[in-house]
């Protein structure tokens, strides 16, 4: 799941041609398409009609888009509610880049959604044009498509708050000291809530998953394409579940990337709570790192004196936030970083260690809002926005503040790092306004092919269980487990026991007859980057039962 900044708090930072040979594709008969259809299931029928009949009119990206060419871009046409196919519309930007291969070699296209709730995936098409070293393989076979989200970037954009509020800081400390900081809070929430009425109330009854799945399907016809490739990550491993849910004889490929728990007593309330207790552990492990390179960094030599020297920085910013603007909240969406994506271990480790140096800067600019970056302030008030929308219209919330400060109070006092940050962010769906749907039962259907997972054991944003359960939901889907690892996004990292797997999936359709469990990639090295390479241990282990 992906995160932005939140409201009195601060969430996670973290974002076609036929088959060769093949016959242009017609909407499909089945999936959600069957006798005593709903209105939705024939709505969505009549609008991939219409897709595969009209096409998509590929152009060069407008120059405001950051999309050069050869990347192309195009819309296409849906309904805002496919209960009413010719009723009120929207427009879907989608993007492009072509296979490199020829064409013996090509196989449609491969659509990608990198998660969300809110993230756009119109970057996708430059892993072929950058020439991507880990996709220049499945590159030969695919056309790269990228596309934003209902409700997201040039996709018919909602918005809650004016972005230049949304970004201000430093915003209240999310660990409430008194009954009088959560009630500051509360009201927060139920202004962010009406805000969403006010400024998109027309789209918000219509912006959940299960739409966004049909968006999709809408856009696998007007591609042409009699079947869908999808590659996922995060959120959307859950639109890959519900899609292989509602289309499931419409999917060709399919790979989901750190998963979401599916279960619909998971969606989306437990689900956040479940998350509080997996970033701690993570955030542990980036706390043990940090101290074993004390030589580097300078901020402790035990993950106990790591703790000590957070909590001092945390309350030293509560009292006087650090270059005016960044105090607790802002701190905790910049660390948050470091949990979802092992890539961040060492370049915010640097940005403490400097601060501690006596150098604020990069601390400043890591964490606090940039208020002359207007254009990326209305994106991440967009994104989170859209991650609100659909999370709080795709399933019923507790409208019980007991019930909230009952079970944050609790998991706080086993997750400190992120729980109230967290319960903030979310908290805007106890007073939604849009009647707020039942999650679709993911499930296997007639026709679906074997889905490849992927998830690393100790990821802190989708819990290793949420990828389990979805194992056991899809028959005739393989699991691979990234063991003693927690980035987020494990299909874009080096690890060839993985690499290659993925690219076996997507270029034969072929899986191991077993799962199957690889070594971790590479540990970050101090005072670099990223890890570029996974020399060691990518050899394959047994499951454990």
């Amino acid at each position: 799941m992906r995160r932005t900044a939140a409201l009195g708090a601060a969430g996670t930072l973290v974002t076609g041609t036929l088959l060769a040979g093949a016959i242009a594709a017609t909407p499909a008969t089945a999936g959600e398409h069957h006798k005593g259809a709903s209105p939705e299931s024939r709505g969505v029928q009549t609008a991939a009609a219409r897709a595969a009949k009209t096409g998509i009119d590929w152009q060069d990206c407008p120059a405001d888009w950051g999309l050069k060419t050869p990347v192309q871009c195009g819309y296409v046409t849906v309904p805002v509610d496919y209960a009413k196919p010719d009723g009120r519309t929207i427009k879907i930007a989608v993007d492009r880049a072509l296979s490199t291969g020829d064409k013996k070699e090509r196989q449609g296209s491969l659509l990608y959604n990198p998660g969300g709730p809110g993230g756009s995936g119109m970057k996708f098409p430059t892993r072929i044009t950058t020439k991507n070293p880990l996709w220049t393989k499945v590159a030969k076979a695919y056309d790269f498509v990228g596309f934003d989200p209902r409700g997201v970037g040039h996709s018919a954009p909602i918005s809650c708050i004016d972005p230049q509020e949304f970004v201000k800081a430093p915003k209240a400390d999310p660990v409430p000291d008194s009954e009088a900081d959560k009630l500051a809070q509360r009201k927060l929430a139920k202004e962010y809530a009406d805000g969403c009425a006010e400024r998109s109330g027309d789209l918000l009854p219509y912006m959940t998953t299960a739409n966004t799945v049909r968006d999709l399907d809408v856009i696998r016809a007007a591609l042409g394409e009699k079947k869908l490739n999808f590659l996922g990550v995060s959120y959307g491993t859950y639109m890959g579940a519900v899609y292989a849910t509602l289309f499931p004889d419409h999917v060709r490929r399919m790979i989901v990337d750190s998963v979401v728990n599916p279960s619909r007593e998971k969606i989306w309330y437990q689900a956040n709570l479940d998350q509080d207790l997996a970033f701690e552990t993570r955030w542990g492990d980036w706390k043990k790192w940090v101290a074993k390179n004390d030589a580097t960094y300078h901020i402790g030599d035990t993950d106990e004196k790591v703790q000590a020297a957070w909590e001092k920085l945390r309350a030293t910013a509560k009292k006087n936030p650090i270059g005016g603007v960044v105090g607790p909240a802002e701190l905790t969406g910049f660390f948050q970083s470091a949990p979802y994506y092992d890539s961040s271990w060492a370049s915010t480790a640097e940005a403490w260690r400097a601060y501690l140096a006596g150098d604020e800067k990069p601390l400043i600019e890591n964490a606090g809002p940039d208020m002359n970056d207007k254009a990326g302030n209305v994106a991440s008030e967009n994104s989170n926005a859209v991650y609100t929308a659909v999370e709080c219209t795709d399933a019923k919330w507790p409208t019980s503040w007991q019930k909230w400060d009952r079970d944050n109070t609790r998991i706080h006092q086993q997750a400190p790092f992120m729980t109230w940050s967290n319960a903030w962010m979310n908290l805007p769906c106890a007073t939604w306004s849009a009647k707020q749907q039942r999650p679709v039962d993911v499930k296997t259907g007639k026709g679906l092919p074997n889905v490849l997972i992927v998830q690393s054991a100790r990821d802190a944003a989708t819990p290793y269980e949420g990828a389990v359960e979805l194992h056991q939901r899809l028959k005739g889907s393989r699991l691979i487990t990234e063991r003693d690892a927690g980035s987020h996004g494990v299909t874009g990292l080096v690890n060839p026991c993985i690499n290659e797997r993925v690219d076996t999936y997507l270029l034969t359709g072929k899986t191991d007859a077993a799962d199957v469990t690889c070594a971790p990639h590479a540990t970050p090295e101090p005072g670099k980057p990223a890890a570029k390479a996974a020399h060691n241990g990518s050899t394959d282990l047994p499951v454990a039962p």
